[in-house]
């Protein structure tokens, strides 16, 4: 389900273990304990997170907090409709959600849905009342130096962030890295991925749909146009990496056996969004006189401790159907997410031709996958929105890490400002900073290991 349908190595060691039945991974059961959690925003992309919350029954909503009105009379309609107890509402100023941390009874954790710029003070204020673990949306912060602050207030507090990147948990990704996992491409020597989709319809509507429907943004725009097309007037990199990045850094161990070493990016021209304006507003509207700073085409190459190379790409500006473009390439074989093949060396129907990916894919379906398919029904994103949300309460109950925690998620959003600074050096070869401290040498890969969360 997409967002408009929604409003309307770990080597052989990992690989062995991601068949281990679950029950046996755990010496204590929590099948009877209730997670007390609360949501900062219930806009579009909080709407869905509040909905697979109110789908569990091992999760009790205390509070939820939202200035816009609007969006809160759907989340107290979806709560109505669900039969669950209304929570605490907090809302009235843009400092609601502070008095929410210290809700009655306390909170086991909280999920962050809101606009970017705001994600570092919540987070760490989360952290500091006592707060054990944040699920946090895309990005951890604007600044390099906000993701260190972030990292130091999960260090400090002995507690846990992780970003609720819902594409690391795609069916075909969670395949591949099955297959990855099994040595089916060899040794991984290059991947690719990004956020290749149209957003115009997303920065740019009336000021009263959520998306589409006219080219305002700013104060005159509705929910994502009024905060997120901004940060294209004012700001030229790689601005959503994630989508791209998680999936790959998972592939090649990321944080845990190896690290990103070095970034540069390079930034097109900008056309797309002046051309929107101009074609849907007409040459005299006021926006057709905004320069955006963001080039339509953001390009950018990683290398790592061992040895891989990576690509990103952020295409967001321009008419184009919707597409990650992964893509997998080993000593053995590859994967491309566009053409929708994989090709193994000595195992494919024929040589030097693709596979249908769809035959490999369905042999090594992910057992998180194969467990979990009925439950993802619904949920946003195809069924990917259900693990994210599954994986953070599991992680919870049995008060352990998350499988994505808070060095991946600096990793992962710190390639925003990382690309930004390459660009502002005229694309020079910026360091990529070791957010574990040296740790990553020995960390072991954690991530869907098995079929449990």
């Amino acid at each position: 389900m997409n967002r408009k349908d929604f409003i309307k190595g770990a080597g052989l060691t990992a690989a062995s273990m991601a068949f281990m039945p679950a029950n046996g991974l755990f010496a204590k059961t929590f099948a009877d304990q209730k997670v007390r959690l609360a949501i900062i925003g219930v806009g579009a992309r909080g709407l869905s997170h509040l909905d697979l919350v109110l789908r569990r029954g091992d999760t009790e909503l205390v509070a939820i907090c939202d200035v816009d009105e609007k969006t809160l009379e759907l989340a107290k309609k979806m709560i109505e409709k669900s039969g669950k107890k209304m929570p605490q509402v907090f809302t009235g100023d843009d400092s609601a959600w502070k008095k929410m941390l210290n809700v009655k009874g306390g909170l086991d954790g909280i999920i962050i849905a809101t606009p970017w710029e705001l994600h570092k003070e919540m987070i760490i204020s989360s952290l500091d009342s006592g707060i054990k673990y944040v699920g946090t949306e895309v990005v951890l912060g604007i600044t390099l130096e906000d993701h260190w602050d972030v990292v130091k207030a999960a260090e400090r507090n002995n507690a846990h962030v992780m970003m609720l990147e819902n594409v690391c948990y795609r069916r075909d990704v969670m395949a591949v890295l099955n297959m990855t996992r099994q040595g089916l491409f060899g040794e991984l020597v290059h991947l690719q991925g990004g956020y290749q989709h149209d957003l115009r319809e997303v920065k740019f509507n009336d000021g009263k749909q959520y998306y589409g429907g006219g080219v305002e943004f700013g104060e005159k725009g509705y929910s994502e146009a009024r905060w997120r097309t901004n940060h294209s007037v004012h700001r030229n990199g790689d601005l959503y990496p994630t989508h791209g990045i998680g999936p790959v850094a998972n592939y090649i161990d990321i944080n845990r056996g190896n690290r990103f070493m070095t970034l540069s990016s390079f930034s097109s021209k900008g056309r797309g969004l002046h051309n929107y304006v101009v074609a849907k507003g007409g040459a005299d509207h006021p926006n057709a006189k905004v320069k955006f700073k963001l080039g339509d085409v953001v390009t950018t190459q990683i290398s790592c401790a061992n040895g891989e190379t990576v690509l990103l790409q952020h295409d967001t500006n321009l008419p184009r159907p919707y597409s990650l473009g992964f893509r997998v390439q080993g000593t053995d074989g590859i994967w491309m997410d566009v053409n929708k093949g994989i090709y193994i060396e000595g195992k494919s129907a024929k040589p030097h031709q693709w596979d249908n990916a769809k035959e490999w894919l369905d042999k090594y379906d992910h057992p998180l996958w194969a467990r979990w398919s009925k439950e993802t029904a619904g949920a946003g994103h195809g069924g990917m929105d259900f693990f994210v949300i599954h994986a953070f309460v599991e992680a919870i109950k049995r008060e352990t890490e998350t499988p994505m925690d808070v060095y991946d998620a600096a990793v992962m959003s710190a390639i925003t400002p990382l690309s930004e600074h390459s660009i502002d050096l005229g694309n020079e070869t910026v360091e990529f900073p070791d957010f574990t401290g040296g740790k990553w040498m020995k960390r072991k890969p954690v991530f869907a290991i098995t079929d449990e969360y």
